[in-house]
């Protein structure tokens, strides 16, 4: 890694993004559901505000949110699992319930024992993904708390790391409908979990049970959205432009914060669909206006 660019860049771009944060301060229980099948897997501590999570043989862990959002600013540290993780996908992400889901994805995919991790970002609207995105962090996500963030609102979509831009999504619903995820409350979740067949090396390196418990922690959770009233009529958050993450400083990226995507992209994608000609021979329709 580069530590003079990374530390550089990051910092840079917080100045433009790390604004008008809101601590959920209430208990984590007050804020989350954990279902039974994860409880024993899932630690809240409600004086430091912090979860532990962990994936045994047994299974994994998972905390969801009780309130469904649209639209707003989504934060929280993380220190993902140390060592040998190979298998295992970390994950913080918005998610709708039923049929034709909404989904906005950050994971973070294990790896052998001193291998880097990879931050896999995914958006599903209306039931369909495949929109995948692939990069490496430029830090030791595992030595120490980062911020992983999204910022939704009506016209683009917002991954952050430690504050700086990651990844966009535009809204193209008048040229491409059904293809921006702003009709469904969306809950917002954390998950420990295995994922053999596919996280690491495109499944060839499968989890390695010998190191069990594999644990990771997340703190700070900062939400600052439009809450879905019980019932789930989103009208009232898709009818509303005030919020200051609907700003025009939210809408778009600046020309420095462009200039700071695109290297960020270039020294650390690995992937992206919009270049993967063997799924796609022409570009999905969105690709040209999400590219930095």
């Amino acid at each position: 890694m580069d530590p003079q660019f990374s530390h550089g860049l990051f910092r840079l771009a917080a100045l433009n993004f790390m604004l008008l944060g809101i601590c959920s301060c209430a208990p984590l229980s007050e804020i989350f559901t954990v279902e039974d099948w994860a409880r024993k897997n899932v630690v809240e501590d409600d004086a430091t505000g912090s979860v532990r999570i962990s994936l045994t043989p047994d299974g994994g862990g998972k905390i969801e949110s009780r309130s469904a959002y649209l639209g707003g600013s989504f934060s929280v540290r993380a220190k993902l699992i140390s060592g040998e993780s190979a298998g295992t996908v970390s994950a913080f992400y918005l998610i709708s319930q039923g049929e034709n889901h909404d989904e906005i994805d950050m994971e973070f995919l294990g790896n052998i024992s001193g291998q880097p991790y990879l931050l896999h970002t995914n958006i599903f609207a209306n039931g369909v993904g495949n929109r995948e995105q692939q990069v490496y962090l430029p830090f030791d996500p595992t030595a120490d708390f980062h911020t992983y963030s999204v910022i939704c609102n009506h016209q683009q979509i917002t991954w952050l790391v430690d504050g700086a831009p990651i990844r966009i999504y535009r809204n193209i619903e008048n040229i491409y409908p059904s293809s921006y995820p702003f009709t469904k409350g969306m809950h917002v979740a954390a998950s420990i979990y295995e994922a053999s067949t596919w996280a690491t090396r495109g499944g060839l390196v499968p989890i390695n049970w010998n190191y069990a418990p594999f644990e990771g922690s997340f703190d700070s959770f900062n939400f600052e959205a439009c809450e879905v009233p019980q019932g789930g009529d989103t009208s009232s958050c898709e009818g509303n432009y005030g919020n200051w993450w609907d700003g025009a400083q939210y809408q778009s990226l600046s020309p420095d914060q462009v200039n700071q995507l695109r290297s960020f992209q270039q020294r650390y994608m690995i992937y992206n669909y919009c270049t993967d000609q063997t799924r796609y021979a022409t570009p999905p329709v969105e690709c040209a206006y999400n590219a930095a």
